[in-house]
């Protein structure tokens, strides 16, 4: 076949780009009106991570914590510079919202590069390879998602072009004479594992398993290694260089590598506590096949509704079994990777998913499924490339086109009907916490201006983000050295703890947070107090600053 200017392709691809971009504006616009951007509490936490960078008593990289990885927010802090962009939420919207225009664009790359090999695309491949982008950048999870400072917009953008790059890599290497391209391409699979290892620890599995198969590639064609041995060892040292940077962190600013796993912020500690409230055994916990079910049901609820799940399954099943036949397409495989990594983590992780269906009957991770939706959306895609090149009547061809067509629009339908799962999940477990934020954030306004604050920013940052308090008036549990364990006696924090009058004019307790437990109250008159349904009550206590540095 004669091959076409490859210019086309670049122009196919750029189109697919501006159509998505175009989708995300028009969600983010419709989703910022209603003031839905900030409803997950994750989303104010990772906002806020990254302002207090900039904006602290305390500012620097430190301020990136632990368990969270810090890619995401590194990203967000231009944008932060803004304090509307910051009130708002639209800083961290942003980044994720550029992700998934990426993501749209990759998942078009693949398909159309992957189902046309080794030949060069045809119309079967460019349609199925639109087909294939369309159902994945219209889903109504990752439609909203997409507009918040939520991380699996921008997880899943990195973890598509590893794959595509590989894939790439691959094609490359099987043809009679390899060209530099190859080299190139492994290249940009180590930068976009890199990222994807920096963004979710989701992808710390998907760079182990790219090393060991780019290294079974390796191995077993002589001419990769002779031609490209350079290029695999710096794929290699990409790959594995993220990880280790985070665990250097974690060990020389926490003095334990595994802070983010273990530490008093992890989610095993979080499980842990939760535990002592509610003492009952978590869905899936120490059950790798509850947590499996569990797990395919989310994904399952973010693709559609009821009996059209099922059907969803079917297709998935029929396109892995048509991945096996078509040996060339097996990078593919790597969008299953979630079930692994999510399995386990469910199971011996401290994380589990809460579905509305099962016990316990709420809200809890249930975006975590949408880490499928890459291999729902390409194992259709190639299986319905399977039936077009394989029935020659144009009419059964255009038949099963429209059946899988109405498919997708049907789930979708569905979605919107119901109102997405994410959104759901980010809606019910809001409520109580942003009508306690607000009702604190309409007192600390209140305050003056130039007054300076006590307060735990674990759980309630976004009441001084609403607030519009800079977080640089505020003295909190990262002002403090991270390396000093428990109790740092020359840290800001333990200071202002241990004499709040000589250090803030106010301070916040909420029951049962480090300050409530912790500070002297020793001369503190309280102000006010803020109580809300679902949420403990605050306490603003007035220091006597003003008057103890009066003269006498």
């Amino acid at each position: 076949m004669k091959a076409q200017p490859t210019d086309r392709w670049d122009r196919e691809t750029s189109l697919v780009s501006q159509i998505a971009a175009a989708a995300s504006l028009l969600a983010f616009l419709f989703y910022f009106r209603r003031g839905d951007l900030l409803l997950y509490g994750d989303a104010v936490g990772h906002i806020n991570i990254a302002r207090r960078v900039i904006d602290s008593q305390t500012p620097g990289l430190l301020q990136l914590g632990t368990v969270w990885l810090p890619l995401p927010h590194l990203l967000m802090i231009p944008f932060l510079f803004s304090d509307s962009a910051w009130q708002t939420g639209i800083a961290g919207s942003i980044p994720s919202m550029c992700a998934y225009v990426f993501a749209t664009a990759g998942i078009f790359r693949l398909l159309r590069g992957i189902l046309s090999f080794p030949s060069t695309p045809d119309t079967n491949s460019r349609l199925i390879a639109w087909f294939g982008a369309i159902a994945f950048a219209a889903n109504p999870n990752l439609v909203y998602l997409q507009t918040t400072a939520m991380t699996e917009a921008l997880y899943l953008a990195f973890a598509i072009w590893s794959v595509v790059h590989f894939s790439d890599f691959l094609q490359t290497i099987s043809r009679p004479k390899p060209t530099f391209q190859a080299g190139s391409s492994l290249t940009k699979c180590g930068l976009c594992v890199a990222a994807a290892c920096l963004t979710r620890y989701d992808g710390w599995v998907l760079a182990m398993v790219l090393c060991l198969a780019g290294t079974v590639v390796m191995v077993k064609s002589q001419p990769a290694r002779e031609k490209f041995g350079r290029a695999f060892a710096k794929f290699l040292l990409l790959a594995v260089a993220a990880p280790a940077l985070w665990l250097a962190y974690n060990g020389i600013v926490y003095r334990n590598p595994l802070e983010f796993a273990n530490g008093p912020y992890s989610a095993q500690a979080i499980e842990q506590r939760a535990e002592l409230a509610t003492p009952s055994p978590q869905p899936g916990w120490h059950s790798i096949p509850v947590a499996f079910s569990y797990l395919l049901k989310s994904a399952e609820d973010n693709i559609a509704e009821g009996w059209l799940q099922k059907l969803w399954l079917i297709l998935l099943m029929s396109g892995i079994v048509t991945i096996f036949l078509r040996r060339n397409q097996w990078p593919l495989l790597l969008f299953l990777l979630p079930l692994v990594f999510y399995t386990l983590t469910i199971s011996y992780g401290s994380v589990p998913i809460h579905l509305p269906e099962w016990w316990p009957f709420n809200y809890y991770n249930v975006r975590y499924g949408i880490q499928l939706l890459p291999a729902f959306v390409v194992f259709l895609a190639v299986a319905v490339h399977f039936l077009l090149i394989k029935i020659p009547q144009p009419s059964a061809r255009t038949a099963i086109l429209l059946v899988i067509v109405a498919i997708i629009a049907a789930s979708y339908a569905c979605i919107w009907r119901a109102q997405p799962i994410c959104y759901r999940e980010a809606w019910a477990n809001s409520r109580t916490r942003i009508a306690f934020e607000n009702g604190l954030a309409s007192t600390l306004v209140k305050l003056p201006r130039d007054s300076t604050l006590l307060m735990y920013l674990g759980d309630h940052v976004g009441a001084l983000q609403d607030a519009g308090i800079p977080l640089r008036r505020v003295i909190n549990e990262t002002n403090h050295r991270p390396w000093k364990k428990t109790f740092d006696p020359e840290g800001l924090w333990d200071r202002a703890l241990a004499d709040p009058h000589h250090y803030v004019d106010y301070v916040v307790a909420i029951a049962g947070d480090p300050v409530s437990v912790q500070v002297n109250k020793q001369n503190l008159t309280s102000m006010v107090v803020v109580h809300t349904v679902g949420q403990p009550a605050a306490t603003v206590y007035w220091t006597h600053r003003a008057e103890s540095n009066q003269p006498r």
